[in-house]
């Protein structure tokens, strides 16, 4: 039997499949979240990522929050120390669960973890003002970001927000990009990278939202960073279409 197996235990094939070092296993889990670590991954550029999605939290009193998928690092305790609103997080991976408790421990009143895959969440129909979706995006196939958009767009209400921080779309001219080895090297690590390179993110999510009845009020807030390497979206959901 393949190692990966021993870890699927209800969760998605891909995330155990190509994910399993780094998600599900203790020792994987250990490493990873350490603060250099992290950083090391995003070429230094964690804290800058951070603080640009950090800045778009929605604030306004009485707000809900949906941070979809738990990570690495500490966005976990910092989006609650950004906002007094309640945030929802869920992840598939138990292990991933219990970690992020572990950080926000000192704040559990406000955080409200739940096992539950992406594609098809347990929430009720616009149920959140805003949802936060750090880098889970590029990890997911294609028809998995697919299932992903449709729920995000389902469970934000109109007059709420989506906030992606990902990477950009096919970076060309980046020299990371250029150098063919490392290129190679992260498709490797990253499977369903080069696919979501080739995505328009903003028109798959506008379908997802047109699907259910809502629509994008005005443009596509987008800010890069690391010489247009990452970006960090923002999409503001109304009701129904434009005229």
């Amino acid at each position: 039997m393949r190692l990966y197996k021993k870890f699927l235990d209800g969760m998605p094939e891909y995330l155990v499949h190509y994910y399993w070092w780094a998600y599900l296993w203790r020792w994987g889990i250990w490493f990873f979240d350490h603060q250099f670590v992290i950083n090391a991954i995003l070429y230094g550029q964690y804290d800058k990522l951070l603080k640009k999605t950090l800045a778009q939290v929605e604030a306004k009193p009485a707000a809900k929050i949906l941070q979809l998928t738990c990570v690495y690092g500490k966005l976990t305790p910092s989006l609650l120390f950004s906002t007094s609103n309640e945030v929802h997080l869920c992840d598939a991976a138990t292990g991933q669960l219990q970690l992020a408790r572990r950080k926000t421990l000192h704040i559990a009143n406000r955080c409200h973890p739940a096992r539950m895959n992406a594609e098809c969440l347990g929430y009720h129909d616009d149920a959140f003002d805003q949802v936060i979706v750090f880098f889970l995006l590029h990890e997911l196939p294609t028809e998995a970001r697919h299932n992903a958009y449709a729920e995000i767009a389902r469970v934000v209400r109109p007059g709420g927000s989506v906030l992606i921080t990902e990477y950009a779309a096919t970076p060309q001219r980046h020299w990371l990009y250029r150098l063919v080895p490392f290129r190679w090297l992260i498709c490797r690590i990253e499977p369903f990278l080069a696919g979501f390179w080739q995505e328009d993110v903003a028109a798959k999510l506008s379908g997802a939202f047109k699907q259910n009845g809502k629509t994008l009020n005005g443009e596509v807030g987008v800010e890069h960073c690391f010489a247009g390497y990452y970006r960090v979206m923002r999409f503001n959901v109304i009701q129904g279409e434009l005229a």
